[in-house]
């Protein structure tokens, strides 16, 4: 699959799956724009890629989700495709706690309103290129909580999904196409990040191949997609989980 010569945002690019994302890209020729909030882990992944735009950017800025266009725009002159990947969880008391609604907004601004946002955005530049979009969902788009204070996040997994069939729709007859990957339980610092006790390796029981996927699988669904191997399919939610939906 090459991306020669193919201008790749990529949020969320500082680790887990957006860094392995990035690499891939790279490796296969294309011109990667590397978005992420921590400089020191975009700097690392940088040095593994052929010359990237890195971009320091909180996404949920409006004037930030600005900037990662204009930049991008403005060094490369296009835009190919766009990899809606940065998102995130907080651990918190649930609906009964008293932070709900910090912690709703907090999540939904970057796991949603930040998709819609660079979708806007970006949109015009991909119906020059008939490029396409990816956004990075999770298995908890579709299936119930496996525990307590994590609605917020599964509702903005949801919203996402069906965001991702809205934009599909709205910008196929312009040829850009707009897809989704929900990756199951997946090795990356995600739960380190939410500061979060849970270790990876026990929600390997809850799948049925008894096993957690690593970044580079789930990038590899993501360059597919945004390969001409995949010209016909847009509106679609590829689902990498090991079996978890199905055994949940």
């Amino acid at each position: 699959m090459s991306f020669k010569n193919k201008v790749v945002i990529v949020t969320g690019a500082s680790s887990g799956i957006g860094a392995a994302a990035a690499k891939m890209f790279s490796d296969e020729g294309a011109r990667v724009v590397m978005v992420g909030r921590n400089e020191k882990k975009l700097s690392a992944v940088a040095a593994r890629c052929a010359s990237p735009l890195v971009i320091r950017a909180d996404v949920s800025k409006d004037d930030d989700a600005k900037r990662i266009i204009n930049e991008t725009v403005k060094k490369f002159g296009q835009i190919d495709v766009l990899v809606n990947n940065a998102g995130l969880t907080i651990n918190n008391g649930g609906l009964l706690g008293s932070d709900m609604m910090e912690t709703f907004d907090a999540i939904m601004n970057i796991n949603l309103r930040a998709v819609v946002h660079l979708t806007s955005l970006a949109a015009p530049h991909l119906i020059k290129t008939k490029g396409n979009i990816v956004n990075v969902s999770s298995i908890a788009g579709t299936i119930a909580p496996i525990g307590p204070g994590l609605a917020a996040y599964y509702v903005s997994k949801a919203g996402m999904n069906h965001f991702t069939v809205c934009a599909a729709a709205e910008l196929g007859v312009h040829g850009v196409r707009v897809n989704t990957v929900s990756p199951g339980p997946v090795r990356t610092d995600f739960f380190e990040n939410a500061k979060s006790a849970i270790d990876i390796d026990t929600l390997r029981p809850m799948t049925l191949l008894d096993r957690v996927s690593e970044p580079e699988e789930i990038a590899d669904v993501i360059l597919f997609l945004t390969s001409d191997r995949a010209k016909g399919i847009t509106g679609s939610n590829y689902v990498n989980d090991n079996g978890m939906t199905i055994k949940h």
